[in-house]
């Protein structure tokens, strides 16, 4: 079925709206990054870069380094922001632009997140890294979507008891990473945990500057959930909407974490922009073995 004009949008050019891209300029391995200054810091390492583009908050540099063809983008900030990157990166590889509409075979990318994130537990320490076993998505963004292939009842139902979770807010879902990638980030230099994302920065994460909280004790709940072993290690805002829309696509994904800040010691990273280099260089290091 052909898919209508106003919901695939389409630049005069062809490209995709958002992220001014068309279907030759992605590699099939497109690392993510938040901050589009973020995207150069990753391509310096390349040997050759073929390909640059801009809109918005939406960079994208695609070249190669050892050999191998990587895309960089940088998404911003939010669940909001990954829905319109994942939606319009599928659409370059499983949809036909010119005919608008889906193709028989279907083209599986691998996404790899490499972003900054604040630890909730003592013992992962600020400069660590931290790969995303599982995302719990906190903020509600897959819920437009069929999400009965995303469900983990049994860990959804421990948290909900656990947290007194209010029946207001959006159910919780646990996503698992891709069991590929993870296998490949695996390692004493790198912890494994479940990565809660958030729907913003104060409010959602805990943070109290004027505004009173729904719930004050959340943060404080969700350090203390655990589930067959496996504990909340970490906050962000966007991990769970790359894992959750991923395994709808049809993609692989995972979160790679450089720990700066420590929430529950309250320490800060000196040098973050350190931390964030060091997690760039060993990702190139591992992906260079995909």
């Amino acid at each position: 079925m052909k898919i209508a004009a106003s919901e695939l949008v389409l630049n005069p050019d062809g490209s995709v709206y958002h992220l001014n891209l068309r279907p030759e300029h992605i590699a099939p391995v497109i690392i993510f990054v938040g901050d589009p200054d973020r995207v150069e810091k990753i391509t310096r390492h390349f040997d050759t870069i073929e390909f640059t583009t801009q809109k918005r908050e939406f960079r994208t540099q695609t070249g190669t380094c050892g050999g191998h063809r990587l895309t960089v983008i940088s998404t911003g900030i939010g669940p909001d922001n990954i829905d319109i990157v994942l939606n319009e990166l599928d659409a370059l590889v499983n949809i036909d632009l010119e005919t608008r509409t889906p193709r028989e075979i279907l083209t599986a990318l691998k996404v790899i997140r490499i972003g900054t994130s604040g630890s909730l537990q003592e013992d992962i320490p600020v400069g660590a890294f931290l790969a995303s076993r599982y995302a719990l998505d906190i903020n509600g963004m897959l819920h437009a979507y069929r999400t009965e292939t995303l469900r983990h009842p049994a860990m959804e139902e421990a948290f909900i008891a656990h947290t007194s979770w209010d029946r207001d807010k959006a159910r919780p879902l646990f996503i698992p990473g891709s069991p590929t990638l993870l296998d490949l980030f695996r390692g004493p230099e790198i912890y494994q945990g479940i990565t809660a994302t958030a729907g913003g920065f104060y409010g959602p994460q805990g943070r109290v500057l004027r505004l009173p909280l729904q719930d004050p004790s959340l943060n404080r709940k969700i350090d203390g959930f655990s589930f067959d072993s496996h504990k909340i290690t970490n906050l962000e805002m966007e991990t769970s909407a790359i894992y959750g829309l991923s395994h709808l696509l049809g993609h692989e994904a995972i979160s790679l974490n450089a720990i700066i800040a420590n929430r529950a010691t309250g320490h800060f990273a000196p040098d973050p922009k350190q931390v964030v280099e060091q997690l760039i260089v060993y990702a190139l290091e591992k992906i260079m073995e995909i």
